[in-house]
């Protein structure tokens, strides 16, 4: 990390001061904001050691033995079930997939449902969120369970598992209205974690993954940013093109802890939170 506090002055006049941070271009494919479709497939597995098996959490139900999140992902699942209070309702049907398990899916779907349906619910190999542990089917707690497309209503708690998602940081992945963008039918049941507050700015603003990633390459460092204010913290969110080479090196504004992922197609993604305390007092010095 760099130790130099340097200056620049963006578009709209507004000083910033900053640091650095060296980032390897590999981690384009990288974070909680990548975008997984078919037209930006995986490129890098997710280290195992990442991933959380959900028996740590016994509370919650599953519908196989041995399912496994994203740690960060898991802790946010579980603090969205028990604020739902949905624990006793609502069932994890899939979680983290390697990639030969999405192929048997996807071929096992072909033939039991045909490829209209296949093209519609079931992702391709390296097109599936799942291969990268951020992505959580979840359904209705009952006897039979379909694997595919469980049934999830849209009451109870189970609608108060989707107006809580935002803040938690999750995301119904693929909404109705969406499929232009998405290329898959509408799922009530998939969710995909990104983090907060990204989250709840795609609800704020009715905007799918594939929108929120094109709309934040227009907020890069040099211009206005990306800004989110709650109780707490005053966000600023904005994107680095990866420089020619392996490395990228990335603009740090001042802040209290930030967030960097790849977005999987030619850039980062910093995500940097100031406590109200703190801009309180650097506004008092400016």
């Amino acid at each position: 990390m760099g130790q130099t506090n340097l200056a620049k002055r963006n578009q709209s006049g507004r000083h910033i001061t900053f640091n650095t941070i060296q980032a390897a271009n590999s981690e384009i494919h990288q974070g909680h904001l990548v975008l997984i479709n078919r037209d930006n497939p995986i490129q890098q597995t997710i280290a195992s050691d990442s991933l959380t098996p959900l028996s740590l959490i016994p509370a919650i139900h599953t519908l196989r033995e041995g399912m496994l999140l994203e740690r960060t992902c898991l802790r946010h699942l579980a603090d969205l079930l028990e604020a739902c209070q949905g624990i006793n309702d609502i069932i994890a049907v899939s979680g983290y997939r390697t990639k030969l398990e999405q192929e048997e899916i996807y071929e096992s779907s072909l033939t039991d449902n045909g490829a209209e349906y296949t093209a519609r619910y079931v992702a391709l190999p390296d097109r599936s969120e799942h291969q990268t542990g951020l992505a959580i089917d979840v359904g209705k707690l009952n006897k039979d369970v379909d694997f595919i497309a469980p049934a999830f209503p849209d009451s109870g708690v189970y609608k108060s598992f989707k107006q809580l998602a935002a803040r938690y940081g999750f995301i119904q992945r693929y909404k109705e209205g969406k499929e232009s963008f998405t290329q898959i039918s509408c799922e009530p049941w998939h969710f995909r974690y990104l983090g907060y507050p990204h989250a709840e700015i795609m609800e704020q603003n009715d905007w799918c993954l594939e929108e929120y990633i094109d709309r934040l390459e227009s907020y890069p460092f040099e211009y206005d940013h990306l800004v989110f204010e709650d109780e707490q913290s005053f966000v600023e969110i904005y994107y680095v093109a990866a420089d020619a080479g392996t490395s990228t090196t990335i603009p740090l504004v001042e802040c209290d802890r930030f967030h960097l992922s790849g977005n999987n197609r030619d850039g980062f993604i910093v995500t940097a939170f100031l406590d109200k305390g703190s801009r309180a007092r650097l506004t008092a010095l400016s």
